[in-house]
């Protein structure tokens, strides 16, 4: 067999979903499959305006928050907080054992630890790339 490598550029939606398709039948012959629903939070004003927004995705009973946003005007006004809140809440009531997430030493290290967030590793700056820093709030107790 004659293996080629392509590099695909633009949309490889399709590409992602054959590559999940094969992790996930992979981890379900180990019996361990991955669950396939997600908790999106979208938090907007009085008016539906947008104000914030949270999309993260439930990986071996975590739930691992992707995507955490909130416009420069509703930044002191405690949504993300409210987002976080309401994603932990929702990854309790699933049953799920905690919370993991990463962000960028130039983004919110401090907002997480205030949130009970402790630290579980780093990705070194490196070429000019910044620190991205690795994050989990088990729902059990302390990190070990």
């Amino acid at each position: 067999m004659t293996v080629e490598i392509e590099t695909i550029d633009g949309d490889a939606a399709d590409l992602a979903r054959q590559v999940e398709a094969a992790l996930d039948e992979a981890a379900r012959l180990l019996g361990k499959p991955f669950d396939d629903d997600g908790i999106n939070l979208r938090a907007s004003d009085g008016d539906g305006g947008f104000l914030g927004g949270l999309c993260g995705v439930v990986l071996q009973r975590w739930l691992y928050v992707r995507l955490l946003a909130v416009t420069p005007q509703a930044r002191t006004l405690g949504v993300g907080r409210a987002l976080m809140a309401g994603a932990e809440a929702e990854a309790r009531r699933r049953g799920l054992v905690g919370v993991y997430l990463d962000t960028y030493d130039f983004q919110a290290p401090g907002f997480y630890e205030k949130l009970g967030y402790s630290e579980f590793g780093r990705l070194p700056a490196a070429g000019g790339a910044p620190l991205r820093i690795y994050f989990a709030k088990p729902f059990g107790g302390d990190m070990p």
